[in-house]
């Protein structure tokens, strides 16, 4: 006689754990609103560092950073 085949079971991601909790404590306004906050927030680093990697590309070309609009 042979076992029944062992089902495993997918075990969930602290990012869906969270999105879960966050789910029946809030409502569906304030989620978007705090997603579509985070999405600027990591869109806001995004542009600091490409700031930071133009000013460095600049300095080394010779050009003062401070005569360069970006």
């Amino acid at each position: 006689m042979q076992a029944a085949p062992v089902r495993a079971t997918a075990i969930p991601s602290f990012t869906d754990a969270l999105r879960a909790v966050e789910s029946l404590l809030m409502s569906g306004g304030q989620r978007t609103a705090r997603r579509n906050a985070w999405t600027s927030v990591l869109e806001d680093r995004r542009r600091a560092k490409d700031r930071v990697e133009a000013e460095r590309i600049l300095g080394q070309a010779g050009q003062p950073v401070s005569s360069v609009r970006l």
